[in-house]
């Protein structure tokens, strides 16, 4: 790895992207306001030697949107002694939901009625167990993709004879969850350095209300059980940085979704009317660590 510009103290900073875009321009903004030095390295043309240790210590911000590259990025740069954020353990909770939903259960975090079936066969029992209406989702994905609401069982099992056609063992595993009647919108929280930012509703004419396809966003109210819940389910997961998405239940019950490790919040900070810097608070959380 090319050498990173020297900060204060001997450490540096690296912003790990192989693509460029909103978000992580706001970033270098951040960085250039507060007169930080920083280099961005793109991960496509990235490689490691086994063993070495030739790296300046110093802390990697990981914004890489692979996940592959993602987590076998942060392992390598975590071996040669520099601290990455988020963890390559926290990347890797967060890019599985199975293992979110497990992290999330075990720290007594709320989340909906989920199962895990390591055949599509056994995936129509889980369902059956459920109830109908309910969705399966891949276990690694981003935006929504391929997730499928199954209004019955004649439903499932059409989806599940298509899954079991898929190649490779991972593509037959049945990640089910309840379908959550919400009314209307979902919430979307931004935690950093267990801080929630901000609280944004997403609404949309699908299932899928992310703002980087067409869902509105609006601020929302940052509740004390939102705050709770949020920075509780960062916690869970061990994500520094987190943008946690939440869904409300017909009687107001608040349940976390997910927890992504890679948070886009150029649209989220526009719905606040820039009341909130997420760049600002992400570079000073960063600056934290590095004084630690």
């Amino acid at each position: 790895m090319s050498a990173t510009p020297e900060r204060p103290g001997g450490c540096g900073i690296t912003v790990l992207a192989s693509r460029v875009g909103a978000d992580e321009k706001r970033l270098f903004d951040a960085f250039d306001r507060r007169g930080i030095r920083f280099e961005h390295v793109d991960t496509r043309r990235q490689w490691f030697v086994a063993g070495g240790r030739g790296l300046p210590r110093g802390l990697a911000l990981n914004r890489e949107i692979g996940q592959v590259r993602a987590v076998y990025a942060a392992r390598c740069l975590t071996a040669a002694g520099v601290d990455v954020v988020n963890s390559a353990d926290a990347t890797e909770v967060c890019g599985d939901k199975w293992r979110s939903t497990v992290a999330l259960e075990a720290a007594g975090v709320a989340t909906p009625r989920t199962a895990l079936a390591l055949t599509p066969q056994a995936a129509l029992a889980a369902l059956d167990s459920i109830g109908y209406p309910a969705l399966i989702k891949p276990l690694v994905g981003s935006w929504g993709r391929l997730v499928v609401r199954l209004a019955d069982r004649a439903a499932a099992e059409g989806v599940l004879e298509y899954v079991a056609a898929l190649p490779g063992p991972q593509s037959h595993l049945g990640y089910v969850q309840e379908l959550i009647d919400k009314p209307g919108r979902d919430i979307r929280v931004i935690v950093v350095g267990g801080q929630v930012l901000g609280a944004v509703y997403r609404t949309g004419e699908s299932l899928r209300t992310n703002v980087a396809l067409g869902g509105q966003a609006r601020p929302c109210e940052v509740t004390p059980e939102i705050d709770k819940l949020s920075v509780d389910a960062a916690a869970a997961v061990g994500a520094d940085i987190a943008g946690v998405d939440l869904i409300e239940d017909r009687d107001g019950r608040l349940l976390v979704l997910e927890v992504n490790h890679r948070v886009e919040f150029t649209g989220f900070q526009s719905a606040l009317a820039s009341r909130v810097d997420v760049a600002d608070h992400i570079v000073g959380h960063l600056l934290d660590r590095m004084r630690r």
